[in-house]
């Protein structure tokens, strides 16, 4: 499901690159003295379309040359994944990534708890291929610092997922070499005869009672919570270079930016307020929490009333974001920020705690 995703994802860049130009980006990049056709826009450059093109495929196409071990990938997924996905990979708060695998799914490559309403989904029953798990811990773990791994610890924290999943030994590495023939329990599970792989294919329900008055014209929209609106940033400033409409004006939406903004009374440096709304954008901190009311987590007033009168509060919360974790405040865990230096894990920690930051 993962890879048509994927496919589908690059087949929209192909066609903004072939809407922009007039004709497809490696036809256009081929010829720089092609000229737009529609009057507008440029053709990508090879470092642009390179930034695109990193997927890797079951066929072959991408792989990288590198390696990891089961034992490598367990120190990395324990210090950047498993404050999501739990220690054994059992967590429900994002996703169960591991369970649900049968030595006979190994044998025969069909994953049997799919078979079962109450069987559980994971990346041992659902995937097909080992290159698509590899693919997506590229290109998008950790969720804090996507594509932050290196080559080679890609490779190890597939391989330590693999193992949590029974599909491969402990002492397994996993390399270029071998990525393409990991034996996946649901390796021939996957299907494209039905309505999501061709128009022409089997519809996964059919109806049968009778329509009327159905609506001849609908209108698509989406939105986004008002408390996550400005989470990164104001986006009517960050105009694409392509397109009609600027992006709309988050900054009306101030419950995201109250959280940001010192209360009544608190002396606050001049020049640090905007280093922290910076690390509360960056880290996307206020998509989940705000100043004087729960959110996806507890409010920063809950946070300070708490822990203020703790001798050592400013190093315990630091500590705490750069950890992550869930049980105290809920089951809903919180990413490990392990990106953030010392002296800005302090910096939200003294103003979380509404202590000066100069």
């Amino acid at each position: 499901m993962f890879r048509l995703a994927s496919g589908l994802l690059m087949a929209a860049v192909g066609a903004a690159l072939v809407v922009a130009t007039g004709v497809p980006a490696r036809a256009a990049s081929a010829d720089p003295t092609f000229k737009p056709r529609f009057g507008f826009g440029r053709i990508a450059t090879p470092q642009e379309i390179a930034g695109w093109d990193i997927d890797v495929r079951p066929d072959g196409h991408g792989v990288k040359k590198g390696r990891g071990t089961v034992e490598q990938g367990q120190a990395i997924y324990d210090a950047k994944c498993a404050s999501c996905h739990g220690t054994f990979g059992e967590s429900n708060n994002y996703m169960m990534i591991a369970g649900g695998v049968s030595p006979k799914d190994l044998e025969t490559g069909r994953a049997s708890a799919l078979l079962r309403p109450d069987g559980v989904r994971t990346v041992g029953t659902k995937l097909n291929h080992a290159s698509t798990l590899w693919d997506y811990i590229n290109r998008a773990m950790p969720w804090t610092a996507p594509q932050s791994l290196t080559v080679d610890e890609v490779y190890a924290v597939t391989a330590y997922v693999l193992h949590l999943n029974d599909i491969v030994p402990a002492d397994f590495e996993l390399s270029d070499r071998n990525l393409l023939t990991v034996k996946m329990p649901n390796r021939n599970g996957m299907t494209a005869e039905h309505g999501m792989g061709s128009v022409r294919g089997r519809p996964d329900v059919n109806g049968s009672a009778c329509m009327t008055n159905c609506r001849t014209q609908v209108a698509v929209t989406s939105e986004l919570p008002t408390y996550a609106m400005n989470a990164h940033g104001n986006l009517a400033q960050q105009v694409r270079a392509i397109g009609p409409v600027a992006g709309v004006d988050t900054t009306r939406f101030d419950v995201a930016l109250a959280s940001l903004r010192a209360p009544e009374g608190v002396r606050v440096a001049a020049n640090a307020m905007p280093s922290v709304q910076d690390l509360m954008n960056r880290q996307a901190c206020v998509a989940c929490h705000a100043v004087d009311k729960d959110v996806v987590g507890p409010s920063f007033d809950a946070i300070r009333l708490r822990y203020e009168k703790k001798p050592d509060a400013e190093t315990y919360l630091a500590d705490r974001i750069r950890q992550g974790g869930a049980g105290q405040w809920g089951q809903v865990a919180m990413p490990a920020q392990q990106s953030l230096s010392d002296a800005e894990l302090r910096t939200l920690a003294r103003w979380i705690l509404r202590r000066t930051t100069d």
